[in-house]
């Protein structure tokens, strides 16, 4: 790993990221991981359009044009919709007026970036799901004969029945698993916001099964954190890569037996797919809403247009023409530039 070229905006970063988000700000762990996810994400892109390494990365080369050229391309090659890339450009706003209040020689950066459009959002937008028959055929591809296999049907089994974000799931604890007659999920969601959602009969057939094998003996009030990772025989919470991850082996597993698979299985898609499902079957919208710990009505509004729009569609397929889309999965190396990364904050 060479020498870092801009000191200083690494050092911003770094306290940026370190000390001023959580410390001052009082922002969340989710909030910062976003504003690092941003941060990261437009290093990556501009040092990977200049062919240098991290490390030579300079104030000079965030100029307004470079960040308007990577939300293009979040856009254009991640297709990212409108809001993803209107967060990413307020994240990095954020940075550079924070940047600027340090050094005031950082001030032109900050104020060129305000003449870089948000973009229009189409609040009905269309959203990805997947069909029953492809959740069900994801559902048969762990090996349920192992613990990893048996824990991965579990998450997945949980997060469409609950139709959970990925954080929700991965804040759960035993004690968060009510049995009895009717069975429910407590979820942290969103600001701090709890709310308990229904589970089917077998999604707690097979909570007992996850749970005699991975938290023996436990009481129903455990606190215990519900899925971890064992590494050098230390548990540990597990983390959204090992979701993407493992959700993404499946899926290429599941290709053969069900072609209509997904490229991108990720988690939010269990989560839009349940909703949908709900909707299909009759589930009023308020109830939907709540269900997914949405903070108004219009938001789930969006289940509503998709299935009119996929209506739609399969009237203009049947005539003749297309629907495409697809989304390409990034390779993820591990190299010096990891290393840097964590230094300043970014990982």
């Amino acid at each position: 790993m060479g020498q870092v070229k801009d000191e200083t905006l690494f050092r911003l970063v770094h306290d940026y990221l370190k000390m001023y988000l959580p410390q001052q700000r009082r922002a969340s762990p989710h909030t910062i991981k976003a504003y690092r996810t941003a941060m990261e994400q437009l290093f990556d892109y501009i040092t990977k359009k200049n062919g240098i390494p991290i490390a030579s990365l300079t104030f000079e080369m965030l100029d307004a044009e470079a960040v308007s050229s990577f939300l293009d391309w979040l856009t254009a090659e991640k297709k990212c919709c409108a809001n993803t890339r209107n967060h990413r450009l307020a994240c990095i706003r954020a940075f550079f007026a924070y940047a600027s209040t340090c050094a005031p020689e950082n001030v032109t950066y900050s104020a060129a970036l305000t003449k870089v459009p948000i973009q229009k959002q189409d609040k009905y937008a269309g959203v990805d799901y997947m069909d029953e028959a492809v959740v069900e055929a994801l559902l048969k591809q762990p090996d349920t004969q192992t613990r990893k296999g048996l824990r991965d049907q579990f998450f997945m089994i949980l997060m469409y029945d609950t139709a959970a974000r990925i954080q929700e799931m991965l804040d759960l604890r035993i004690c968060d698993i009510r049995p009895g007659a009717t069975p429910t999920a407590t979820l942290l969601g969103k600001g701090s916001k709890v709310r308990t959602v229904p589970l089917m009969p077998e999604t707690m057939q097979h909570f007992n099964n996850y749970i005699s094998v991975f938290h023996p003996g436990e009481s129903i009030y455990s606190q215990e954190t519900l899925f971890f990772v064992e590494r050098r025989g230390q548990r540990l919470p597990m983390s959204d890569d090992t979701v993407r991850y493992f959700l993404k082996q499946y899926a290429v597993e599941a290709k053969s037996a069900c072609p209509s698979i997904p490229d991108n299985v990720h988690p939010h898609l269990f989560r839009h797919s349940r909703a949908m499902h709900l909707y299909r079957r009759g589930m009023d919208l308020t109830l939907i809403s709540q269900w997914l710990g949405h903070a108004n009505l219009e938001t789930s509004l969006i289940y509503a247009h998709a299935d009119t729009e996929q209506k739609r569609q399969a009237i203009e397929k049947s005539m003749g023409g297309k629907v495409t889309g697809g989304i390409e999965v990034p390779k993820y190396i591990v190299d010096d530039e990891t290393l840097l990364k964590r230094l300043y904050g970014l990982r």
